[in-house]
């Protein structure tokens, strides 16, 4: 198979010359016709320059190619790369011995400047010889005349030094060689592929910066606008002409000449111009080191602020997701391992669960562990507490609204809860707090799976598997006809029952364990939480447990912030806790140190002399334990 290839844009080459050079130059054109667009121009000075303008205003041409005078004008008057055919001595000394079979009084006329080294070889080549230079055309032609005075019948020069000499009847010899015609055309080539280079870096930058929607702006070293992008052009429109003009001049609040002085970037900066808040950045433009300018770019704080919005609202989408798994529950007591059973069989099922239990068991954990369990696992995991809202916030969360739906309604409606775990699982936590007419619209929801909005007209289908939550006595509050008895038998398909924390007592260690250890690092503690948790463990798994697994989660940090005090584990006064956690020491007077001297020697005596273990029965540290120690007789 063949694989058809593009072939590069050639270099578009303009040679502007007299017609003997473009003669002589005829076969290296086409040679090189496969690799240029050779386009071939006569004319000289004024002709040439005004010839290369045009071609440069088309677009038409990357490089000029020239000799001698009309180099050197092309080169002085033009922005663009001009490639020179060189005189060299060896194509000059060939010439001067094509001119010496024709005479042995050879005039050359050369451009700029006379050639002191052909005074060295005239005697070898047993020639006389005479020069002269010339800067326009005139001079050229009275250098010519006067030579033809002298009587010199020969001359050696340009391709115009060779037109004017024929004109006066003498013969001409081009001072060029066809191999600096060729070298001349090979540095043309590179200057256009190298031209090309940085148009197209050129351009590419001229893209970016026009489709910007920031102001950028850049300056010299003398503070001049070197560059500027049209929103930034935009904003100073009315103070005119802006590029090559001093920044300072232009928009003073602008300046970036401290920036240049300072030689170091600012980021962040609050600016107030044209009327509005702008971020600024100003940073230094360096070569090899040294500062040569320096830019500016101002960004819309108001865009900013709507763009950290939007951020805002990804990073909520991202966050509708279940972070735990029945790996991360925690228990090996029998109420909490049969809770986690069920739990997994309910997983592999996609119907309604309710999960009863007392405030911080632990429902939402569950509810999470069952949703990753489930064919509904990395799709949207949303909750809700019912108690949090009130009933006309609560209404627009779960179902979402319309535009219009009510003053202050966003512009084009809100998504509700619903709509957003569609295809997953909807946690509804504290469903028992919900308002009965709620109530009524929620039991459609689960009914016909699918929502009204607020406002709205036509329902919108849903797919969304819902579990629901309460510590409240369902069954009481519909006798009391405070929960619908229809939604509860929805809802009430699967049923999880969760044990408080006081049910799964032998659950209590392990569980302490983990929090504080997880609170020590966050806090950035070494502490190792099994050792400094161990004199506690006896009043930690004797405590009920009221708040249950949450309020254990708060005293783990209570905790860890007190032993933060502690540069050393033995140096940790645990009596000293109760007034962080006085409900571990509920019920119980401060020790008295002379009571816990007098039990000092028994714990000693029980624990085979171990100072560790006195220490942690006692409550104490082990530097206490030594210090009583010395001062017993």
């Amino acid at each position: 198979m063949q694989i058809a290839t593009v072939s590069p844009v050639r270099p578009r080459i303009c040679f502007l010359a007299y017609s003997h050079i473009s003669q002589l130059a005829a076969p290296i054109i086409a040679e090189y016709a496969h690799k240029a667009e050779i386009e071939v121009v006569e004319g000289s000075f004024d002709v040439a320059l005004s010839i290369a303008r045009e071609r440069i205003r088309s677009g038409s041409t990357d490089v000029f190619i020239s000799a001698g005078a009309n180099a050197a004008v092309l080169r002085t008057n033009l922005e663009v790369p001009v490639a020179i055919i060189q005189l060299d001595g060896f194509s000059l000394l060939q010439a001067l011995i094509r001119a010496r079979g024709i005479s042995p009084k050879v005039g050359v006329v050369m451009y700029g400047r006379t050639i002191p080294e052909l005074d060295d070889v005239k005697d070898i080549l047993k020639l006389e010889v005479e020069q002269y230079a010339y800067q326009q055309p005139d001079e050229a032609r009275r250098a010519c005349l006067r030579l033809k005075d002298m009587g010199f019948d020969v001359i050696v020069g340009s391709s115009m030094v060779v037109e004017i000499a024929e004109q006066q009847g003498l013969s001409g010899i081009l001072a060029y060689s066809l191999a600096g015609v060729r070298r001349g055309f090979d540095d043309a080539i590179e200057l256009a592929r190298v031209t090309r280079l940085e148009s197209g870096r050129y351009q590419q930058l001229n893209s970016v910066l026009g489709n910007l929607q920031d102001a950028v702006l850049a300056v010299d070293r003398a503070d001049q606008v070197i560059a500027i992008n049209p929103r930034m052009q935009q904003l100073l429109d009315k103070r005119g002409i802006i590029l090559g003009r001093a920044l300072d001049s232009v928009a003073p609040e602008l300046s970036l000449r401290p920036t240049m002085e300072a030689g170091v970037q600012e980021r962040a900066l609050v600016l107030r111009f044209a009327g509005r808040d702008w971020i600024a950045n100003r940073t230094p433009i360096r070569e090899y080191g040294d500062i040569v300018g320096a830019a500016l770019t101002l960004y819309d704080a108001q865009v900013i602020a709507e763009a950290e919005t939007s951020l805002r609202i990804q990073q909520r989408k991202r966050q509708v997701a279940a972070k735990y798994s029945f790996d991360d529950l925690i228990g090996a007591s029998a109420p909490f391992q049969r809770a986690v059973h069920a739990a997994r069989r309910f997983a592999d099922t996609d119907l309604t669960v309710l999960i009863a239990g007392e405030s911080g068991s632990g429902k939402e954990l569950f509810a999470q562990a069952i949703h990753n369990a489930s064919a509904r696992s990395g799709q949207p995991f949303v909750a809700l507490n019912c108690a949090a809202f009130p009933e006309s916030l609560l209404e627009s969360e779960l179902f979402g609204y319309e535009e219009g739906a009510f003053t202050g309604s966003r512009r084009g409606g809100k998504r509700g809860l619903f709509e957003t775990a569609h295809t997953g699982t909807l946690f509804l936590d504290e469903i028992g707090d919900m308002p009965l007419s709620l109530q009524t619209r929620l039991l459609r929801v689960l009914q016909e799976r699918e929502i009204i909005r607020v406002g709205g007209v036509a329902p919108i289908p849903v797919d969304v598997r819902v579990i629901a939550a309460t510590h409240q006595p369902l069954q009481q509050m519909m006798a009391e006809r405070r929960f619908r008895q229809d939604l509860y038998y929805r809802i009430n398909t699967l049923r999880l029952a969760l044990p408080p924390l006081r049910q799964r007592q032998e659950d209590i260690a392990a569980l302490a364990l983990t929090l504080v250890a997880r609170s020590l690092a966050r806090l950035g503690s070494a502490f190792d939480a099994a050792q400094v948790l161990s004199p506690l463990m006896a009043r930690l798994t004797a405590y009920d447990w009221p708040g249950n697994v949450r309020e254990l989660e708060n005293i783990a940090d209570r905790i860890a912030v007190y032993l933060l005090q502690f540069a050393d584990p033995a140096a940790i006064d645990y009596d000293g806790l109760r007034e962080d956690c006085p409900e571990l020491y509920a019920g119980e007077p401060a020790a008295d140190e002379g009571d816990l001297k007098a039990r000092l020697a028994l714990e000693l005596e029980r624990n085979n002399g171990s100072r560790t273990l006195a220490a942690q029965k006692l409550g104490i540290s082990r530097s206490t334990v030594w210090r009583w120690m010395k001062e017993q007789p």
